[in-house]
């Protein structure tokens, strides 16, 4: 401001070439004559930068549609600019703003905190090109009620499109408590073609050597193949995890829970939500249900029956998990306990034996190994099973 009123001082004597001196002070004739009509205007107060803002902004965005922004926010409370934007597209709202102009309404609302812009980072997604190739499926951790009895949410989301086809408020985590929730969705949405879990009941036995219950061996019999996650790695069932947390937030975390019923009650509506109305970022802002569609695998009435190849050498699990095989004694798994499995001969290597579980591999008998302590059974080698 002082070069800028000594300018004009200067610019005012009498006998001063007006362009030579706009040319020192490095500014263009233009401007020269503005800062002169300014200082004949205002005085020195005149000499101050102004605002840039320009006087119309025919773009800007109108506060109708910002106060439907804002309403939109505090309906859900955990949804950005993205989302926003896509739910009042796909609401009918017309002249929607962008997605940044939506944050920006809600920064100017106080409606954005500091945590929820520094967890906003991007990450690299892996999915299954087609639904029903995967589903994810695990316990969101359990939580008191009122009442008593503990919630415990079970969860199983499509790995494609993202869509959540179970979500139950149980008492507990038993396997025949799950098998009963998986036969409701296997009825309504079909079979898929695998099922991805944790090593944790009921999905995983404490037997090092089979790591599987007899939920999984019901799974593998309805014809849909189990793959474990690693163990101590939640991010292998990234996707359930994910949804676990929106869960947390636009749902859990604002309640009070009374009970088991009050849970049912109200978990079908963020369902609905989160499946046919919420924008999924992953899904450039499409909704899960409009990316799912349910599988031509029909859940069977009644269990198949376990069929071997004629030159299968057939074998029935004794109930303590073991079979005799070649005067040795090996260790298949209790869960397979009264139920027949086939052997057949490797095509990989002399002296291996492939075992199978109806059409499921789950694994191979090394008869070269030295044989073990009698009454000693042998694991098989499930590394490479197709089941595992």
């Amino acid at each position: 401001m002082t070069q800028r009123l000594e300018f004009v001082l200067l610019a005012g004597q009498a006998g001063v070439n007006f362009r030579r001196l706009c040319r020192r002070f490095g500014i263009s004739p233009k401007t020269g004559y503005k800062w002169k009509q300014r200082y004949r205007e205002g005085g020195n107060a005149a000499l101050r930068d102004r605002s840039r803002r320009p006087k119309s902004s025919p773009q800007r965005c109108g506060m109708d549609v910002a106060a439907k922004v804002v309403e939109l926010r505090r309906e859900q409370p955990t949804w950005g600019g993205r989302k926003l934007r896509r739910r009042l597209r796909d609401l009918g709202q017309t002249a929607v703003p962008a997605a940044s102009t939506c944050t920006e309404i809600l920064r100017r609302a106080e409606l954005l905190s500091p945590e929820g812009r520094a967890a906003a980072k991007p990450w690299q997604r892996f999915e299954r090109a087609q639904p029903n190739e995967l589903w994810q499926t695990d316990f969101k951790g359990h939580f008191p009620t009122q009442a008593g009895p503990r919630c415990h949410p079970l969860t199983v989301i499509d790995d494609c499109s993202r869509f959540n086809l179970v979500l139950a408020a149980l008492a507990d985590e038993t396997g025949p408590t799950v098998q009963r929730e998986l036969t409701r969705a296997f009825e309504q949405y079909g079979l898929p073609e695998a099922l991805l879990c944790d090593n944790g009941a009921p999905w995983g036995a404490l037997d090092a050597t089979c790591r599987h219950t007899s939920l999984t061996v019901w799974l593998l019999r309805v014809g849909v193949r189990v793959m474990h996650g690693r163990p101590y790695h939640p991010q292998t069932q990234g996707k359930d995890e994910r949804f676990h947390r929106t869960l947390n937030r636009d749902l859990l975390d604002r309640h009070t829970w009374r009970d088991l019923a009050h849970c049912a009650a109200q978990f079908p509506g963020f369902r609905h939500t989160y499946n046919c109305e919420r924008p999924h970022d992953s899904l450039e802002g499409a909704t899960p249900v409009s990316r799912y569609r349910p599988s031509v695998r029909s859940f069977p009435g009644s269990l198949p029956p376990l069929e071997y190849l004629t030159t299968d050498t057939v074998r029935t699990v004794h109930k303590n998990g073991i079979v005799m095989f070649h005067a040795q004694t090996w260790h298949i798994g209790r869960a397979f306990g009264g139920l027949p499995i086939g052997l057949r001969p490797s095509t990989q290597a002399d002296g291996q034996w492939e075992v199978f579980f109806g059409h499921h591999r789950l694994g191979r008998l090394d008869l070269t190994a030295p044989p073990r302590p009698k009454h000693t059974a042998r694991p098989i080698d499930t590394a490479t099973s197709l089941s595992s």
